[in-house]
């Protein structure tokens, strides 16, 4: 359906900064929702944030919200998450992931495509 790669991860100190990135590619993007979520070692996978493809309108955890925000390049087929103010609970893999529903979820198994992850690492 939808191919997405995640790139930008990697060692950053904490009270940083960084910027991940999601390219997607395959079917029409207009109706789908595109999101992030992470996942620590022996935690499960939870939710980050998601932004609608094609109205912008976004929705957050509370955790993130204030520190990260999500946003997209409709020319590049491109989703991002800043991620300022890290934390070393931030530390994990975060994946990108969307699906074709009308509203806002936060389960797992109702996205449909997922990417590989990329390694996020906070030091103290």
């Amino acid at each position: 359906q939808v191919q997405l790669v995640e790139s930008g991860g990697g060692l950053v100190q904490a009270g940083g900064s960084l910027r991940l990135s999601c390219a997607a590619s395959g079917r029409t993007f207009s109706m789908r929702t595109m999101a992030w979520f992470r996942q620590a070692p022996g935690k499960e996978r939870e939710f980050v944030a998601a932004i609608r493809w094609s109205t912008g309108l976004t929705d957050y955890a509370d955790s993130v919200k204030a520190r990260f925000t999500i946003s997209r390049d409709n020319g590049k087929n491109t989703v991002y998450l800043q991620m300022n103010s890290r934390k070393t609970e931030d530390t994990a893999v975060y994946y990108c992931a969307s699906h074709t529903k009308w509203y806002y979820t936060h389960r797992e198994a109702d996205y449909d495509d997922w990417g590989q992850g990329t390694q996020v690492t906070v030091s103290s």
